[in-house]
């Protein structure tokens, strides 16, 4: 009897590590084990072990396609053109709306900079992204089939502020400010569409050379909020900002106007857009797409649409940034052979 039991100890602990989610098993085991007067039971056991693996193999319950898409959390992120703070209360809520509208898990999470956004989007690790006009160019070039589903209504007319610190001497003025010339001067983000590119595009339109010869130094802030500190500071002359941001802080009284103001408005041009990845209808169904972007355009909470700023929400398409993707190559940021 003692090696009987001695078996069946060893073999019950065997299947124990197999069988630790099923309490029924376990206490078959138990009791085998007290009561064991043969060898056999290694066999019995051995029995119940092979049918649990039978039955995980092979579940009991079926999941319909339309379970499965519904179990997936559809994932999105944003460029980070402010502080973490305001972008992470503002696209919580998206996320919520989404979830409500679609009847999906919808999650929002943060990335520290243009170019880890546009990389998330290309390992899949998001499915929509909420991208400035050159962010999202380069997203969507990285993944064949991604498209521009909606913009903001202003985004179309988007358009940069140039600024100055009070100590550089330079007045507002309607015609392109030539005395910017040998200022200290700072962009945002080296991917932001409208604290970079159309600035740098718009410098050497009028100015006919590059900033690093133009300026006597040149920054890159990282982001709208952080330009307006640095020329709000005096740390630099001249930078370039996002009209939205400067609008909402001033507006929020944020911006000291005896120390930094707005000394020239760039022409308009196409910016921010939500983009999606093209095989999101192979993951949650044939209309998915259609859906998304109906409800994109349809987010009408007037709290919801301050934190962007905007107004409302249009639909997009990738040529409506064909100009943007131009500029992006004649200043030299892409490569048009790739």
């Amino acid at each position: 009897i003692r090696n009987s039991i001695s078996w069946a100890v060893a073999c019950s602990r065997i299947v124990l590590l197999r069988l630790q989610s099923s309490a029924s098993y376990v206490l078959f085991i138990q009791r085998s084990v007290t009561n064991v007067i043969s060898p056999d039971i290694c066999t019995v056991l051995f029995a119940f072990q092979i049918l649990h693996i039978i039955s995980s193999a092979s579940p009991s319950v079926s999941h319909t396609p339309a379970d499965t898409e519904n179990a997936k959390t559809f994932v999105f992120s944003a460029i980070p053109d402010q502080d973490e703070a305001n972008l992470q209360e503002r696209f919580d809520k998206v996320a919520v709306y989404l979830q409500a509208q679609l009847g999906i898990d919808v999650r929002y999470i943060p990335v520290k900079s243009y170019a880890a956004a546009v990389t998330a989007f290309r390992n899949n690790q998001v499915q929509l992204a909420w991208f400035g006009g050159l962010s999202g160019v380069q997203a969507r070039r990285l993944v064949p089939g991604s498209q521009a589903v909606a913009q903001g209504t202003e985004d179309p007319f988007f358009t940069s502020y140039i600024i100055a610190h009070s100590s550089s001497g330079i007045e507002p003025n309607d015609s392109f400010p030539a005395a910017i010339t040998g200022k200290t001067f700072t962009f945002g983000s080296k991917g932001s569409t409208s604290g970079r590119l159309m600035p740098e595009f718009f410098i050497r339109e009028n100015l006919g050379d590059t900033p690093d010869k133009l300026f006597s130094k040149v920054g890159y802030s990282g982001d709208h909020s952080r330009t307006i500190a640095l020329v709000q500071s005096g740390a630099y002359q001249v930078g370039a900002v996002n009209y939205k941001v400067w609008d909402k802080q001033l507006a929020a009284g944020k911006i000291d106007s005896d120390k930094v103001k707005v000394i020239w408005r760039t022409p308009s041009y196409p910016d921010y857009q939500w983009t999606l990845r093209g095989d999101v209808n192979d993951s949650w169904g044939p209309d998915f797409q259609t859906r998304l972007t109906e409800a994109l355009v349809g987010m009408d909470d007037p709290d919801l649409l301050a934190s962007f700023p905007r107004s409302g929400f249009i639909a997009a398409d990738n040529k409506l940034y064909q100009p943007i993707l131009d500029t992006a190559i004649n200043v030299g940021i892409i490569d048009a052979g790739k």
